[in-house]
């Protein structure tokens, strides 16, 4: 391979890395984590379970009354589920084993903000639309090798497609934190954490954006690299063309100036008779 098709080949990797990060975000459910404090249930409805509030009974001296003893206090009665939210939907871990428990998260969310979740996820489509599209042009840059292929409208288009899409990317992760703010504040009671931070799929989306943007200025750089070296190409040729002219003008100029200084054979003819003839020449001279 050689140097060009290496450089070109290196221009695609920023842009086949921020396809890949916006699908694997957008088919994730970890883009916000955090945990939930929830109420032990009582141990007799889970027998053997340890996270659970344990009670034992006990009889007053007449046997009339039984009293329930309840040993946790305090903080001791709750316990914290993990839990992880996406795009698509939201997931907690459940009691007693290592499974999850998910559901929609538009369920979840204010239905005032519904419309707002589907144009977050509308943007993101796009996004990775327009990603995929300058993928396809860088890669067909890549692999079809030809100075007569217009490539300088390509890293053009390229350049716009990367910018657009960063920008769809960049509207769409800042409404879906809006979104997941107003849910923690708004949703319902058996969803709301207690505290939560932004995941990995978060940090993947938003390194999709930086990408995006990488690849636009690259693209940009290209265009304007070969837009002057094809400026400066012409104004060459131009300058080339135009002393080839001069040149040429100049040898016609000399080749008719040296045929005006030469003598003609009719001038010499003039200059001949026009000579003064000597005195004893015999016979007449007749001027017609």
């Amino acid at each position: 391979m050689d140097r060009t098709r290496q450089q070109r080949a290196l221009a695609l990797l920023p842009v086949c890395l921020a396809l890949i990060f916006s699908l694997t975000a957008m088919g994730s459910s970890y883009w916000c984590e955090g945990t939930r404090r929830v109420a032990k249930p009582l141990c007799q409805d889970h027998p053997g379970g340890l996270h659970c509030i344990h009670y034992s009974n006990g009889r007053s001296d007449n046997g009339s009354q039984a009293v329930q003893y309840i040993w946790e206090m305090g903080d001791d009665k709750f316990i914290r589920r993990w839990f992880h939210v996406g795009l698509w939907q939201s997931c907690e871990e459940t009691l007693g084993s290592t499974g999850e428990k998910c559901r929609s998260f538009q369920s979840v969310i204010p239905a005032e903000e519904q419309g707002v979740l589907w144009l977050c996820i509308g943007a993101e489509v796009l996004n990775i639309l327009l990603t995929l599209t300058g993928a396809i042009l860088l890669g067909s840059r890549v692999s079809y090798h030809s100075s007569g292929f217009p490539w300088l409208k390509t890293d053009a288009s390229v350049a716009i497609l990367m910018v657009l899409a960063g920008l769809l990317a960049m509207v769409a992760h800042m409404m879906y934190t809006t979104i997941f703010q107003i849910t923690v504040n708004l949703g319902p009671e058996d969803w709301k954490p207690q505290t939560w931070d932004y995941g990995w799929s978060y940090c993947l989306a938003w390194g999709s954006f930086a990408l995006c943007m990488v690849a636009s200025v690259m693209a940009t750089s290209r265009y304007t690299a070969a837009r002057l070296e094809f400026t400066e190409k012409k104004r060459v040729q131009k300058g080339n063309q135009l002393s080839q002219h001069n040149f040429q003008e100049s040898k016609a100029s000399e080749s008719v100036w040296e045929t005006e200084t030469a003598p003609s054979p009719v001038a010499s003819a003039l200059i001949s008779i026009t000579e003064p003839l000597p005195s004893d020449a015999p016979g007449k001279v007749s001027m017609c």
